[in-house]
């Protein structure tokens, strides 16, 4: 019997969609990431995070789920997200249970049906976080953890995920070129109070129960998420063009964190005016935790992290840290590294504004900026023979440290290569072309090339990649400390 002709090519575009896919395979299990190997899935992109945890204090475990919105990039068999540390109680994959198994750090799925290139699916996952884990990275097996990625408080937490631990907190793909929207859900007792990356978008009531919903508007990388629970009281300010500047500091430490609090303003000003650009997120604010936080500040993103004790010194060392940090929201975060390789890009960055900064607030402990570029000059030739240089760094352990002083020395002789005004429209045209994407070298050097009408290729390729330091442009006397010992 003839079908209609347009029952005929309803039928056969749903046979076509429950069809096997035929070139469909497992994404594989890594980025390919040269630095952290074990980082990272293919096959997939990830659109956004929504997480779920119920904190109850004395209790180390958490109930949580996670709702997990991608686009497959090629037919999949499989996939897989890092995870670690987690007990898993379920996965869906578009709404049908799904097969699922734990290999290291990595959630194996195998959904029902294979997945079509280009289509959005969804991945839903209840697990419970344990935050007493804290197992050592793949990348340095051998190495104790430095920190915990969980930050225990007596009432509450925090998150420290920098730079391969954040999936201990959520299944994702722990992978800086994957950046996604996130959204928590926090269920916390009456009197505590949670705080997250992004906007506060709700506050729920049930009984002696509170749920906080933050959400962030724009894509971050999965390794500066944060969602944080105690007792913190608000601060609040306006910053350049209406900007929300909303901070949460342990109440123990306010006022002495005040006068911090009050400079950020200012400090969004200072950085807008020489990016050229806007704060690249809906707000902007600082989390102060009561206690420690690992021994450092992260870039936690519009919300960066310090321990609030930090904010109590004077201004004159508390707000360069500030303004490292405030930086990364523009390069690192907004403009995410591709590669741990480009790591630079982040680190290099925050050093180098935070030093021009210095010298404008009279904050430097050197004479000069340029007796602190010098010094620094001298500190690279050691820095390169023990970490290498900053795009190829030797240890896993140096990609937060050993990127700084190369990238912001190869910047600093940029600006005097090419002028300041020519460097200025360099930096801006790329924080504009790749904001709320990732990049990498290559396209630095292409925008600086562009822009300056010059091939620079040689020289930043030098900096970033040379064994040794290379000469800085102007300063023919300065020695790099390993070759004048």
């Amino acid at each position: 019997m003839r079908k209609p002709l347009a029952a005929l090519t309803a039928a056969l575009s749903v046979a076509t969609l429950l069809a096997p896919a035929a070139h469909a395979e497992p994404g594989r299990p890594s980025a390919g990431d040269r630095v952290f190997r074990h980082l990272g899935n293919e096959g997939y992109d990830v659109r956004s995070y929504d997480v779920r945890f119920d904190y109850r204090p004395g209790v180390m475990t958490m109930r949580s789920s996670v709702r997990i919105a991608a686009v497959a990039t090629r037919d999949l068999t499989g996939f897989s997200l890092d995870s670690a540390g987690q007990r898993i109680g379920s996965v869906l994959v578009d709404g049908e249970r799904a097969a699922y198994r734990l290999s290291g750090e990595k959630l194996i799925i195998t959904p029902r049906r294979p997945l079509r290139a280009n289509r959005a699916f969804t991945v839903t996952i209840s697990y419970t976080a344990d935050r007493r884990a804290n197992p050592p990275s793949p990348a340095t097996p051998k190495e104790p953890p430095h920190r915990p990625a969980w930050v225990g408080k007596k009432d509450g937490f925090a998150l420290l995920g920098q730079p391969d631990r954040a999936h201990l907190f959520f299944p994702m793909n722990d992978h800086p070129s994957d950046k996604a929207r996130v959204t928590f859900r926090v269920t916390v007792p009456k009197g505590l109070r949670a705080v997250a990356n992004g906007s506060l978008r709700s506050r729920t009531v049930s009984g002696d129960r509170v749920t906080y919903t933050y959400a962030t508007r724009d894509p971050i990388p999965t390794h500066v998420v944060q969602a944080a629970v105690g007792r913190f009281r608000e601060h609040r300010r306006t910053g350049p063009g209406g900007l929300p500047v909303r901070s949460y500091v342990a109440p123990s430490a306010y006022r002495r964190a005040e006068p911090l609090l009050n400079e950020i303003p200012a400090q969004l000003a200072w950085l807008s005016e020489r990016l050229g650009s806007r704060f690249p997120y809906e707000g902007y604010g600082v989390l102060g935790v009561d206690g420690d936080y690992g021994g450092v500040a992260l870039e936690t993103a519009t919300l960066s992290t310090y321990s609030a004790q930090a904010f109590g010194g004077p201004l004159r060392e508390a707000a360069p840290v500030a303004m490292h940090e405030l930086v990364h929201q523009y390069f690192g975060n907004a403009v995410a590294v591709r590669t741990w390789d480009d790591m630079w890009i982040s680190e290099g960055h925050a050093d180098y504004y935070q030093t021009l900064y210095s010298a404008e607030k009279g904050y430097l402990r050197f004479p000069s900026l340029a007796e602190r570029m010098r010094a620094l000059y001298a500190f690279d030739g050691e820095k390169r023979v023990e970490s290498g240089p900053p795009g190829r760094v030797k240890s896993p352990l140096d990609v937060l440290v050993g990127s700084n002083a190369g990238g912001s020395l190869m910047l600093y002789g940029l600006n005097r290569m090419v002028g300041e005004r020519t460097f200025r429209e360099i930096e801006r045209t790329f924080f504009a072309r790749f904001r709320h994407r990732s990049a990498t070298t290559r396209d630095y050097i292409r925008v600086a090339n562009e822009v300056s009408g010059r091939d620079l290729t040689r020289y930043i390729e030098g900096w970033i990649y040379g064994r040794t330091t290379p000469p800085m442009p102007g300063h023919p006397d300065w020695k790099p400390a390993a070759a004048s010992s």
